[in-house]
Parts: C-alpha cells; structure tokens; sequence
C-alpha cells in the first residue's frame, strides 16, 4: 500500500458511518489510500469491522446534538492534534459539526486538501407549517455564522441537492471556491435489488425514519386514519424510533391509540430494512425538508413506487405520476388521495415501481456516485 496517499474522513456518529460510508471506504482502500475513519460513539465490533475494511478507525467527541460551541472548540483542537499525527493529504468530512469544526481542525493542521459535504441543512433549515420557532432560527444564525467562518477555508463544498446551494450558500452569500451538487450519495443496487410484488391483496404502505414532526409522520398517521376509514385491504407499518429528548417528537403516547385501533404497526429499528421494504408495496415519506433520503433512494432500488413531498432533497426522488406523486407538505387529505389511487389501481404498483428502479439505476448507483466523489476528492 502507497503510505504516501492518506485520507481521513470524519463523520458524525459511527454508526451513520458503517451504514453510509462502507462502498466509500472500501473504494479508497482499493485505490492504495490509507483511510482514517473518524466518527463518535464507536463500539469494539463497529472498529473491528473498520479494521476488516483495511481502514483505521479513530474517535473524536463531537456531538452533533450539542450546543457548547467552547467545547467543541476544544475537542476541534485535540482534533488538530490527531490530523498533525496523521498527516493526511485529504481531509473529508461530512454533517454539520465535522464540516465546521474539522475544517478548522484540518485548516489549522495544514492539511493540502480540504472538502466537507453538508448532506442536508437540518432541522434550523426545515420550515414548519407553524413557521420557525425562536431556538430554531438563533440555531440557523449561529450555523450561518460558523458556515461563513469555515466554507471559505474548504476546497470544495458538496452539497446534495440544489435547494441546499440556493438556502445557504447563495441566500447567505457564504463565499465557496468551489460547490458542488453531488446529487445523493446512493445504494448499493446489488443489496437493493428489485424485488417484484409479492401480492397486491393486501396494499402495504411504509414509513421509515425518526418520528419527528419535520419527517412528517403526523401526516402519514392522519392518512392512515383517513384511508383506513373507507378501505380495510390495507396495512400501514412504522419503522423508526422514538426521540424522546425532542419536542417535535411523536411520543410513544401519541402513537399507541392508532396501534391499538389497528390503523398502523410499529416495528422500531430492524435490522433488515431491505426485507421490510420488499414485503411493502409503496414507500412514503413526507418529509418536510431533507438532503436526498437515503431511505428513498433503498425503497427505489427494490422497485416500489414513492409518494413524498415536493420540497428540498425529496423532489429530487420523483417524476410525478411515473414513479410515483409529489404532493405539498403537512398536507395529510392529499396523501391520502395518493394512498387511495394506489388501492383503486393496484396495477400501478408494479408499473411505477419498474420506473422507480430504473430511475435509481441512472440516479443513484452508489459505485458511479462514489467514483465522482473520488474525482472531487483528487482533481
């Protein structure tokens, strides 16, 4: 191996890192580069599985829920530290602290080549029917501020969608050298492959993500209760767990009385989501704000028609009435027309999710999306 190509990468928390980063890092290992694999809250198996990728795990202290700015200024400068060490011809890094604090880290360590990929602007960018509330735009102007002090200092900016460009660099005017819209980072379309409709008796409707408001899960339990009132050949299943230290947070006392009336079922976290997927029969996902889901792109490569909202990072997901309906945000009659046309047209299932699996083919094959990354990262 070519010691002389290293390349660190710091993420949030490892387990986002195993889950989205694995192609990536077994591609820049195949490459002859030394990765260092830098992320928060490792177990011993998740380092032991970095380790059998033939990359180098290592920890930092970053939360990315917190908001002590003078303790993430002191671990950005035991970060420093480690990138001296390290030596490190390329820094990436990727969510909103790592990209803020480990430029300035790999900044002030000198590092030739700095890149950070904000993957979606988050919840402070994420616009409620209610409007922003006060903690929500002091976060936005506190994380413009640190975008203002850091973006300038990347060679490269990688954003996922073109509405992130608009909201925050050209919004806020953010001086980039240079910022690219990468698209999704994808899947592995080999471990998603399309699965036929084992049945249309039943039409299986599936939510997957956090239950929080802004993932519009009120919206998809408020449609369950509509449809579920005219049509009982019909399932509606939850994966996604409880965030129980957010506000905006479906509660586990919210959601019991639709579990035991029987509109929806809750699996939680699973483990095979790509099973889940492929006994369902069409994914929805109302979010209200996102960079490009993850989940989508998972539900497109099985073959499943999407029914999800037409704002930032989920537009990017669908061609309205081919591979399934964009509809507007907090709007849960509209989804539930959707919902409907799918029962009444069974057929559909099937024809729109083909277009769902080609569109993933041209879109977001996760070994052509990671062999541009690569490019962006070296040229």
């Amino acid at each position: 191996m070519n010691q002389n190509k290293k390349i660190l990468i710091i993420g949030g928390d490892a387990t986002t890192l195993l889950n989205f980063r694995k192609e990536l890092i077994i591609e820049l290992v195949r490459k002859n580069y030394t990765v260092y694999c830098c992320a928060s809250n490792y177990t011993s198996t998740q380092m032991q599985i970095i380790k059998e990728w033939d990359a180098i795990p290592i920890s930092h202290e970053l939360n990315h829920k917190g908001m002590n700015l003078f303790g993430d200024f002191n671990i950005m400068l035991s970060l420093k530290k480690q990138i001296v060490d390290i030596k490190p011809n390329i820094v990436f890094s990727y969510f909103v602290k790592p990209v803020i604090f480990g430029t300035w880290a790999a900044k002030l360590a000198k590092v030739p080549k700095i890149i950070g990929m904000v993957e979606g602007l988050g919840n402070a960018f994420t616009p409620y029917q209610q409007g922003f509330t006060n903690k929500a735009r002091i976060i936005q102007i506190a994380q413009i501020i640190l975008y203002w002090c850091s973006v300038p200092l990347l060679n490269k900016l990688i954003v996922l969608n073109p509405d992130d460009k608009k909201d925050l660099i050209d919004r806020f005017h953010i001086p980039s050298k240079e910022t690219i819209i990468l698209g999704g980072i994808g899947v592995d379309l080999e471990k998603f492959t399309y699965q036929p409709i084992s049945s249309i008796k039943i039409i299986r409707f599936i939510f997957i993500a956090r239950l929080l408001q802004a993932k519009g899960i009120f919206e998809y339990l408020e449609a369950a209760k509509l449809v579920k009132e005219k049509y009982s050949n019909c399932e509606f299943v939850i994966l996604g767990g409880f965030d129980e230290n957010n506000p905006f947070a479906l509660t586990k006392e919210q959601l019991q009385p639709f579990i035991d009336n029987g509109l929806v079922v809750h699996l939680g976290h699973v483990d095979n989501v790509a099973e889940e997927i492929t006994k369902s029969s069409i994914f929805v996902q109302p979010s209200f704000r996102e960079g490009v889901p993850r989940s989508t792109q998972e539900a497109m490569a099985i073959g499943r028609p999407i029914i999800t909202t037409d704002v930032a990072g989920c537009r990017e997901t669908v061609i309205n009435w081919k591979n399934g309906f964009l509809i507007p945000p907090y709007n849960a009659n509209i989804l539930a027309e959707k919902m409907i046309f799918f029962i009444d047209n069974p057929e559909q299932i099937s024809i729109m999710g083909k277009e769902s699996r080609k569109i993933a083919e041209e879109k977001f094959n996760v070994h052509i999306i990671n062999h541009r990354l690569i490019d962006i990262l070296e040229n």
